[in-house]
């Protein structure tokens, strides 16, 4: 038995003279799949969410032991660079003072 509130798929009316065909394609339902993808990527994010809200806010650590550590190091030590030798005692040379400019 036909469901009465579906069209039929394919109608055939017969009148004595000629004979006409309809066809009734079927409604077409789509994009469903796009639309369950995010709404399931919300409830993803929303669940990732609600965990960090009422985990505290973070990941628990455990508790820190003494970490105490010695890290003075015994570094070698360098030789002495060379003693620069003392510069000599030289007067700089000494300019004629200035004079008026030329006149032309």
């Amino acid at each position: 038995m036909t469901d009465p509130n579906m069209p039929p798929e394919r109608v055939v009316v017969v009148d004595p003279p000629r004979q006409t065909t309809v066809n009734v394609q079927p409604e077409r339902r789509g994009g469903g799949g796009a639309m369950a993808f995010i709404v399931g990527g919300l409830l993803v994010v929303v669940a990732v969410i609600a965990f960090f809200v009422w985990n505290g806010g973070g990941v628990t650590t455990p508790d820190t032991a003494d970490t105490t550590v010695d890290v003075d190091v015994n570094l070698p030590s360098l030789p002495e660079a060379p003693k620069m030798p003392d510069l000599p005692n030289v007067e700089p040379p000494t300019l004629p003072a200035p004079g008026p400019a030329p006149s032309n």
